[in-house]
């Protein structure tokens, strides 16, 4: 080979080593003003990701200003994050569909999916509920928030593939969606409720308690960097009005493994 085509042979393969090993940056989204649970989700989601931006070589950054949700803010990461809710304003959500349509990547978890039509989170926001979520709008949940056994649907994807077959989940509120997801080409289901699970939930109400049914728990859709996780609501002393912390999230060795490993996905893609 010419020495000038290996010295420019040698250039390139560096600038490929060193774009690999270059700290991909990411930006968690939050509003942290609903519910104590959701809200305690995203302190402990604050400081655990620093923690393991550390360990594993990327950039966290975190905001409450949805002001940011714009091109060229956007820009600067290749991850998002919705820890609990997410845009209204029309140009935020517009800015958001542009980032994912041009290969951005996005992890959101539990409430993050949430829609409800009346409430106020409607599900006014097609694209994001029906076609990058696929999940459609919010139809119950299970109370009290309680363990589940997950089961992973499809092991040979990068997110899963430090877990087991089956593993306990931390105390989670399950939220059931109004779109069958296991109908969808573009959805790839990681991980539902195991039927060992059941009965979900303690009540007191009836419907607050899931005896049968097919429940996932996170996917990914195929045509956009995502991954969605319905975890994400801590267990709250509401009962006894002490509004004590009763469970965390991320204390849960495999659901560390999972997030992790679907962080690191969505950043070295």
């Amino acid at each position: 080979m010419h020495r000038r085509a290996i010295i420019l042979s040698v250039f390139l393969v560096g600038i490929t080593i060193a774009r690999a090993q270059a700290p991909f940056k990411v930006i968690a989204f939050y509003t942290a003003r609903e519910d104590k649970a959701h809200i305690s989700f995203v302190h402990e989601a604050n400081r655990w990701f620093p923690e393991m931006a550390k360990k594993y070589g990327f950039v966290y950054d975190s905001t409450n200003d949805w002001s940011n949700m714009n091109d060229g803010f956007l820009a600067r990461y290749q991850v998002v994050v919705f820890l609990d809710t997410r845009p209204d304003d029309p140009q935020q959500r517009a800015a958001f569909e542009r980032y994912m349509k041009q290969g951005g990547g996005w992890m959101g978890f539990h409430f993050a999916a949430f829609a409800l039509t009346p409430s106020d989170f409607p599900q006014n926001w097609d694209w994001y509920h029906n076609e990058f979520l696929g999940s459609g709008s919010y139809v119950s949940n299970t109370w009290h928030p309680t363990s589940a056994v997950l089961r992973v649907e499809d092991p040979g994807h990068p997110a899963v593939r430090h877990l087991p077959l089956t593993f306990s989940s931390a105390p989670n509120e399950w939220y059931r969606w109004s779109n069958d997801l296991r109908i969808n080409p573009d959805i790839r289901i990681l991980l539902s409720i195991d039927s060992s699970s059941f009965p979900l939930g303690t009540g007191p109400k009836p419907h607050e308690i899931w005896h049968s049914g097919y429940y996932p728990v996170a996917w990914t859709n195929k045509k956009y960097r995502m991954i969605y996780f319905n975890m994400g609501h801590n267990d709250i002393d509401y009962d006894n009005k002490t509004d004590k912390e009763l469970s965390f999230t991320l204390k849960n060795e495999m659901e560390e493994k999972l997030i992790i490993d679907a962080l690191l996905w969505l950043g070295r893609p």
